[in-house]
């Protein structure tokens, strides 16, 4: 289950979005039957746009070249956690809920009160409940983060502190039930129906299956195998619903080399014909794909250094990451991060510098590139960002 108990690595560079940091492990109280938790982080930043874009953000033409990180030239809120627990020998349960600015961006469909894209709202980011059936066989129903992709929405889990395109463009939840089978502690394979892609309520009467493949060849290595299969368009007006398909599969893969030096891969490819969140494509299917690496190095207990780069293609136009015509493009991106751990592993500080470099549209012309300068004219085709993110976790 990544992104529920399985690590990608004992440095917490997990890609399971319910797993602890063994720095920071939550309080609990045991009265002899079950154990509460609590635990949860705020995160903020600072980042310098080098293009210095007329409207201080870092989107872009079509508005969504970065998925939390938005702003620029100002001090901005992240993400405020709240992750409440409760565990038993057979079964434990999780309210995991978000508040802030990212709380709405990584939260579509889900959002509670009139608040809309405010920077105060609330969203249930995760609430779930897994019964062990058996040492081997463990039940989760509920809504959990998905199982796709190698970054997840927490701040302190990820190396890097901006969020890859391959996340920005991939599920973030799922509602449904699966069922996780341990083959061993070096293999296992989950399998589950959820009702659709990042959504609070069901679009239609089909559901979706999920599935995940994990295996351990060697100490230190992970690797996981992971996919979705789905119709997700909208139902007409006489309640059916059209043919349609969205599928995604992922490969996530991990390996500690050294105590001191570490690698990730992530490679993912999807597909997606008819209806599916206001795109239609009726006569063919249109795909998308990326890859990413990752590495980084702990210079010391309190400090490292990781660079991540990242091709994300999107030239068939089904997914949001587009230019300023409106079509698919892609991207090629290369992020290097420090990583500062002070206040006993509970502060996190995280230098980064941040390059995206987007294709050249067809008919580019002054003005018509995907980035902003000082007067608001888009003619840069790259840009470069500086900052500084503070994390704070308990």
């Amino acid at each position: 289950m990544k992104k529920e108990l399985l690590l990608l690595s004992a440095l917490a560079f997990s890609v399971n979005v319910f797993a602890e940091d063994p720095l920071t492990a939550p309080k609990a109280e045991d009265d002899g039957k079950g154990k509460f938790t609590f635990s949860g982080y705020i995160d903020s930043y600072y980042i310098a746009n080098l293009n210095r874009p007329a409207s201080r953000n870092n989107l872009g033409a079509a508005l969504n070249a970065r998925a939390f990180d938005q702003r620029a030239g100002q001090f901005s809120l992240g993400l405020i956690q709240t992750k409440i627990g409760y565990s038993t020998t057979k079964s434990d349960v999780v309210v995991d809920l978000a508040f802030g600015p990212n709380a709405d961006l990584g939260n579509y469909g889900n959002l509670i009160g009139p608040l809309g894209q405010g920077t105060s709202s609330l969203a249930i980011k995760q609430a779930y409940f897994n019964w062990k059936a058996t040492d081997k066989l463990t039940f989760t129903a509920g809504q959990f983060g998905t199982h796709i992709g190698y970054e997840v929405i927490d701040a302190p889990v990820n190396y890097n502190y901006s969020l890859s395109n391959l996340f920005n463009n991939g599920p973030f939840y799922h509602i449904g039930a699966k069922g996780t089978y341990a083959f061993s502690d070096k293999a296992s394979l989950m399998l589950g129906v959820v009702n659709n892609v990042d959504a609070l309520n069901d679009n239609n009467r089909n559901k979706g299956l999920i599935g995940q493949l994990f295996v351990s060849p060697a100490t230190g290595w992970n690797v996981y195998l992971n996919g979705i299969v789905s119709n997700e368009a909208n139902t007409d007006s006489l309640g059916n619903t059209p043919a349609g398909n969205y599928s995604l599969f992922d490969l996530t893969t991990t390996y500690q080399l050294t105590e001191k030096f570490f690698l990730g891969l992530n490679a993912a490819i999807g597909s997606q014909k008819g209806d599916y969140q206001g795109l239609t494509f009726t006569d063919k299917a249109k795909s998308w794909g990326g890859v990413a690496l990752y590495t980084n190095y702990a210079v010391s207990s309190k400090f490292g250094l990781g660079a991540r780069y990242e091709y994300f293609d999107n030239k068939g136009g089904a997914r949001g990451l587009r230019n300023k015509f409106g079509d698919g493009t892609s991207v090629n991106s290369i992020t290097f991060t420090g990583n500062i751990t002070a206040a006993d592993g509970h502060l996190l500080l995280k230098p980064e510098i941040r390059v995206d470099t987007y294709a050249k549209p067809g008919t580019a012309a002054e003005g018509n590139l995907q980035f902003q300068d000082s007067k608001g004219n888009f003619t840069k085709n790259s840009q470069t960002t500086v900052g500084m993110a503070f994390i704070y976790k308990f």
